[in-house]
């Protein structure tokens, strides 16, 4: 905005306060800073840019000039005094502007991830965040050993990141219970492929699961639940690896989804374990090392640190005290889905 579609109501007064004020040599009185601050506000809150005002405050003191008596030196001094009054009431709207503007995508985003507002007034909100709610999306979490806040220097280094990379994509970058998250639409899989990516390193190593793209206003709950379901599994598991994608462990929600059933399976076929000497944990730990290891006893002996003689042994325990060989095919199935169950519910450290 020039200089001249400015109003004129933001230099009221301003031509006598330095006249007045350059006479005399006087500071500006507390009504007078006061007035200049408000008017700064008032500009801020309509749009006006600071650097045209700044520039407007400078042309209306080269005028005003020819007619002020006083000294050059009493002048500038008041010219510094009133912008600088001017500008505090300017940041200040806008500092009121920014926290307000945060305070709504918080509220937003509180309301997106728990579906608790109307949803097609929540479909209206969302498209002020740059988010169009009756397309699909997917939802991104990474977590790190640290509490992440949006104004923190790890969410902000990977929106840059974004931002370079992809520019504006309707892609929502955000943080909730101290997790980074991304929120994209769903056939968009290069962008949360590349939030992980910059997630990962950015958090020193933490993990991110993305979850299935899902549709409609609720489609971000869904997806959002899913990658947090997803964040537990990978804890309960023990799992490593650094992206986890929900559509690829389909298989664990299915296997307990019914945990009687499950407990049941675990207590028939691991519970007999327990008897050995040391409990059934060092077992345990054989069966998941000789599974995760594709049955490769050499594999999951140095998993282990142990020898390959004291990995067959160890195998050849838990066949004669379960029935079960886990070198057998007929009988791996059973054992692998048992020692998964295992797992999922914390047995043995916990009771099924």
């Amino acid at each position: 905005m020039t200089d001249r579609e400015l109003p004129e109501q933001y230099l009221d007064g301003y031509a006598e306060i330095l006249a007045q004020v350059s006479t005399t040599g006087r500071r500006l009185t507390r009504d007078e800073l006061a007035s200049r601050r408000a008017l700064g506000e008032q500009a801020a809150e309509a749009g006006h840019g600071l650097r045209a005002l700044v520039s407007a405050h400078l042309a209306a003191a080269r005028t005003a000039w020819p007619g002020s008596p006083g000294s050059a030196d009493g002048a500038l001094a008041t010219v510094h005094q009133i912008i600088d009054a001017f500008a505090e009431g300017y940041e200040r709207a806008q500092l009121l502007a920014v926290r307000q503007e945060e305070a709504a995508r918080r509220e937003f985003i509180d309301d997106l991830l728990y579906g608790r507002s109307d949803l097609g007034r929540l479909a209206e909100r969302a498209e002020r965040f740059g988010l169009r709610l009756s397309h699909a999306h997917a939802v991104a979490v990474a977590q790190g050993s640290a509490a992440y806040d949006e104004g923190d220097p790890v969410p902000r280094h990977v929106e840059r990141a974004l931002i370079s990379r992809f520019g504006d994509r309707n892609v929502l970058l955000t943080t909730k219970d101290g997790r980074l998250l991304c929120i994209a639409p769903g056939h968009q899989e290069d962008v949360l492929a590349y939030f992980a990516e910059q997630a990962h390193v950015a958090t020193d190593g933490g993990q991110v699961a993305i979850g299935r793209p899902q549709p409609g206003p609720g489609g971000v709950v869904q997806s959002y639940e899913e990658a947090l379901g997803v964040l537990e599994l990978a804890e309960r598991l023990e799992l490593a690896d650094p992206v986890l994608r929900a559509a690829d462990l389909l298989v664990y929600p299915v296997l307990t989804r019914d945990r009687q059933a499950m407990a049941d399976l675990v207590a028939g076929t691991l519970g007999p374990l327990t008897t050995a000497r040391g409990g059934a944990q060092p077992l345990l730990d054989t069966l998941t090392a000789y599974f995760d290891s594709g049955c490769v006893s050499a594999e999951a002996a140095r998993r282990l640190t142990l020898s390959v003689r004291a990995l067959t042994y160890r195998l050849e325990r838990i066949h004669k005290l379960t029935g079960a060989n886990p070198a057998d095919p007929a009988h791996r199935y059973m054992l692998q889905t048992a020692v998964i169950g295992a797992r999922l519910l914390a047995w043995p450290a916990k009771d099924l």
